[in-house]
């Protein structure tokens, strides 16, 4: 085994390395090699207890501790993730596969914004307020099990850490045992920053043992989950037990309604990278490109040219685009994906099944492109999660509409054209997040989604809100 600086011995319980309950443990393979890089504890219903004793003993403490103080933490574990984003970036290269140009900006750059945007949010936050004879007090609500997928392994805790340590909440987090490598270094740098023991604990394990233990824990106040919609439903079902608060930031299928008076090349452009960034390991992605039916033809040009410029490759090589999948299972699931495509009389454009040329070990496949498709088609509907667009024709305005709307979920979706125009159409998308002609993410504004795509809200005033309870005191 390839050994890693950061393979975890134990859990993190309480500001330090803590024993595993057992001796089994789990392997974090490099996707692009298949080699072992990393080995991670099984954790146990046994390990959560503990680490959620820890964060209970710690609660009243950090609850305590002003706002200001509580930023001034999130602001120096910030900085301590600035520090260390090139050691980041390598282990998440490593452990699932996203294009080193890609971990040093998006997969670190992302979550060092979040931080940084909370602990400025804290600044001007209206914990208490007067309505009429009532005194609103906003106050933690306790102890957060947060669990989280591989993609976007550092920004997703962030996402849920910053605005849990700002609300003065304390933590135990369950990291993907796909993905798990960065949480050390992320737990390093809470308590290098001087975040109280037992604040923020980190539990390895697989979702039906440490997941299902955290979700069912009576002395957790809240979930806090992003993943698939399968895992959401589980762990909602296992949560009522309890009646504890559920946040779920689920799948997406997100569509890229391109107008007939858009800026043609700059829509497919930006549609084609929206698809395939990250391998389309992506939930906010836009793996469905809607055009008008009369100029298919001229965006599948236009489409194919922009795939042209994603290389697939390893992903330490600075001119990849494209690494592998984040393990072989899902190399085969996304592969499957393009074959039902094929078989369901999708018109394959670019890509198609199997291995990339050249490249015929690791979880790699060939990014996609079917034109011509059914939107009730499987490749339509389903989430792939993969770099697979699916090019659709619509007849007019309402049926674009429609079809953007079609499908069980409801994250994100794009709009170009006139800008009034594009902003009209975005106002009919039943989507949580809508961006206008490629406007840019805003870490102050919330996000989530409608449908199945999940309830809650990140960032901004509404994601701290989720980690709040509302108390009101009549006087």
């Amino acid at each position: 085994m390839t050994t890693n600086t950061h393979t975890p011995t134990g859990h993190w319980i309480n500001g330090g390395v803590a024993s595993a309950g057992s001796v089994q443990t789990i392997t974090v393979s490099n996707p692009a090699t298949g080699e072992i890089v990393a080995e991670v504890p099984a954790g146990t219903a046994a390990d959560v207890d503990r680490a959620v004793a820890a964060a209970r003993a710690a609660f009243p403490g950090w609850s305590a501790a002003p706002p200001v103080e509580r930023a001034a933490v999130l602001r120096r574990i910030s900085a301590g993730l600035r520090e260390r984003s090139e050691e980041i970036a390598t282990a998440i290269t490593a452990e699932m596969g996203s294009p080193l140009s890609m971990s040093r900006t998006a997969q670190v750059g992302f979550p060092i914004a979040v931080a940084d945007s909370f602990a400025t949010l804290a600044e001007d936050f209206e914990w208490t307020e007067e309505v009429g004879n009532s005194l609103i007090v906003r106050e933690p609500i306790g102890v957060v099990g947060a669990i989280t997928p591989w993609n976007f392994p550092l920004q997703q805790i962030v996402s849920k850490l910053a605005p849990a340590l700002i609300a003065g909440d304390t933590v135990v987090f369950k990291p993907s045992e796909v993905a798990p490598l960065t949480a050390r270094i992320l737990a390093e740098v809470t308590t290098e920053a001087g975040l109280p023991a037992g604040v923020f604990n980190v539990v390895y394990g697989t979702g039906d043992v440490v997941g299902e233990a955290i979700s069912a824990h009576p002395d957790i106040d809240m979930i806090s989950f992003t993943g698939s919609t399968r895992a959401g439903r589980r762990i909602s079902a296992v949560a009522a037990e309890t009646v504890k608060r559920v946040a779920l930031e689920l799948g997406g299928k997100g569509a890229l309604v391109i107008l007939d008076d858009a800026d043609l090349p700059r829509a497919v452009e930006t549609g084609v990278m929206m698809a395939f960034a990250n391998g389309g390991q992506v939930c906010g992605a836009w793996p469905r490109m809607l055009v008008p039916a009369s100029r298919q033809d001229e965006v599948v040009r236009l489409a194919v040219a922009a795939a042209a410029q994603y290389p697939v490759g390893d992903p330490r090589d600075e001119t990849t685009r494209i690494g592998p999948m984040a393990y072989e299972a899902h190399r085969r699931k996304v592969n499957s994906y393009i074959e039902r495509g094929i078989a369901d009389g999708a018109k394959l454009v670019f890509g198609g099944p199997g291995r990339p040329d050249g490249l015929e070990k690791g979880a790699y496949v060939r990014p996609t492109i079917f034109a011509e498709v059914d939107p009730n088609s499987t490749v339509a509907q389903e989430e792939i999660f993969g770099p697979v667009l699916t090019i659709i024709g619509y007849a007019d305005e309402d049926e674009a509409v429609e079809i953007a709307n079609g499908t069980m979920y409801g994250l994100t979706a794009g709009v170009f054209g006139e800008p009034g125009h594009a902003l009209a159409v975005a106002r009919r998308l039943r989507a949580g997040q809508v961006d206008v002609n490629g406007g840019h993410w805003n870490p102050y504004a919330p996000f989530g989604g409608y449908k199945q795509s999940g309830n809650g809200r990140e960032f901004g005033r509404a994601g701290l809100e989720e980690f709040l309870e509302t108390k009101s005191i009549q006087r």
